[in-house]
């Protein structure tokens, strides 16, 4: 009898931190950093600070890196592939008035980590996608303070990707430890939080550990 193919298991989804868009206390924000990583499994940190003087961004890259380092978490910049290069980033995201992939790939080379913005459009998904994106991002799924949006994607779009490609998705916007478990059964492979885990009333490192338990369903 002819035995049936086994379809390897989706990895669990993950959590991606996001840092707060303006820090105000870089040294007291590295020990909640530290201290939410300590809490529980974080596939990356993303530091966005908008609007930011370069001073500050290398500031905070030099100060919250080495932390993220500490414990395997990969350290990307928003925007700007030439500071992640010369700040030693594992990455960057890019949105889409942010240049273009292949620029960001010539700036950082083929090993550095690189995601792109993609709102609720499966077409620039897949160009990101065939080229070379590690991961794209679709949202914001609910509202969210963090930042202005414009697109609010429905759940449906990361069941279609995770059917359809292999390139990892990462769900973002007004992300908690109520709704994040959805996007995980959807098929997001990350995601993306900022205020949920830094604005969380008991704190940053308790709320990474709910996301933990909600991702793991």
């Amino acid at each position: 009898m002819a035995r049936t193919p086994t379809v390897p298991a989706r990895p669990p989804c993950r959590l991606y931190l996001i840092t707060p868009p303006a820090i105000a206390d870089l040294n007291a924000f590295a020990k909640t950093l530290d201290q939410a990583l300590a809490a529980g499994d974080v596939a990356a940190l993303q530091i966005r600070l908008k609007p930011a003087e370069d001073a500050t961004i290398r500031a905070a890259v030099a100060a919250l890196a080495p932390v993220a380092r500490r414990h395997d978490v990969a350290v990307l910049l928003n925007d700007r592939p030439d500071l992640a290069r010369e700040t030693g980033c594992d990455g960057v995201h890019i949105g889409q008035g942010d240049g273009s992939l292949a620029e960001a790939r010539r700036t950082l080379g083929p090993d550095a980590m690189i995601g792109v913005t993609c709102h609720d459009d499966r077409d620039l998904a897949w160009d990101a996608a065939e080229g070379g994106a590690d991961y794209v991002a679709f949202g914001a799924f609910y509202p969210t303070e963090t930042k202005e949006t414009v697109h609010r994607p429905g759940l449906e779009i990361l069941m279609v990707w995770q059917e359809t490609v292999e390139t990892p998705c990462v769900a973002i916007g007004g992300v908690t430890v109520d709704n994040a478990a959805d996007l995980a059964r959807a098929g997001a492979d990350f995601v993306a939080v900022s205020n949920g885990v830094w604005g969380y009333s008991k704190g940053a490192a308790e709320a990474v550990k709910l996301f933990n338990q909600r991702l793991k369903f």
